[in-house]
Parts: structure tokens; C-alpha cells; sequence
């Protein structure tokens, strides 16, 4: 019976636990596959090896990508469609400071969670950083 109730409670554990905290389930940004390595090293990605300073990066995703340093070591990284209008009718967000402006409403997201006080979040990706490259993926 102690075997049974510990296979529930790791499961329930393992169930519980999010995803690296992204926020993806939104219906009006499809699925695309992003494998996206950014050498901060280069001038584009320069901006990388600062705390808030976020980097837009074109042909990946949906709309493109928001990357941003969180922290030492830290990154997030977002895809630069407007998570709350369908896909077609807006450009790419834009960045403002540490936020991403949607083009069609001017709705306000944070770079650092992705919220913006709409129904859906930005759409996230996992962020690796080693050696002076960070990898965006999903």
C-alpha cells in the first residue's frame, strides 16, 4: 500500500511541474519549430551580454524573436507575434525598453515574465547559455 501512495504522490509531482515556465498554449500563434543559436560575441547579438537589453531576432518562430538577459546566465525569450490578435493582422511587436509593444492593440508585454494583462502571455521558448551562445528552442 506505501508503494501505491508514493507511485501517486511522485506522479501527482511530476504532473504538477511546468514546462520551464512557458507559456504556449495559445491558439493564434502556430507551433513553429525555433532552434535558434545567438552568438553574443557577434555585433547583432552584442546587446546580450547585458541585463535588459532585448535583441530582436528576425526568421524564427511565428513573427521573429524578443531575447533578453535576465540575470547572469539568465535569458528569456519570446516570439515577437501579438499573442492576443490573429496572426496575419499585426507586424511584429516592437521593443520598448524592457517591454514588447503589440502593433495592432499597443498592448504592453514585460520581457522578463511575458505578461501584458491580456488573455494569453507572449509566446515562450527555453533558453540554454554556455560558452558565449545562447540557444533558443523548443
Amino acid at each position: 500500500m506505501k508503494k501505491f501512495w508514493l507511485f501517486i504522490v511522485l506522479t501527482s509531482v511530476f504532473l504538477s511541474c511546468s514546462d520551464n515556465n512557458r507559456s504556449n498554449s495559445n491558439p493564434k500563434i502556430p507551433n513553429y519549430s525555433v532552434n535558434a543559436y545567438l552568438n553574443t560575441s557577434l555585433p547583432a547579438y552584442n546587446n546580450l551580454n547585458y541585463i535588459s537589453n532585448p535583441v530582436f531576432v528576425s526568421n524564427y518562430g511565428a513573427k521573429g524573436l524578443i531575447v533578453m538577459k535576465t540575470g547572469e546566465g539568465t535569458y528569456t525569450a519570446f516570439d515577437a507575434a501579438c499573442p492576443n490578435q490573429p496572426l496575419a493582422s499585426c507586424t511584429a511587436m516592437t521593443i520598448d525598453g524592457i517591454n514588447a509593444v503589440c502593433s495592432c492593440d499597443k498592448t504592453s508585454y514585460n520581457l522578463f515574465t511575458g505578461q501584458g494583462g491580456q488573455e494569453y502571455p507572449m509566446k515562450q521558448y527555453r533558453v540554454e547559455f554556455s560558452g558565449g551562445v545562447v540557444h533558443v528552442y523548443n
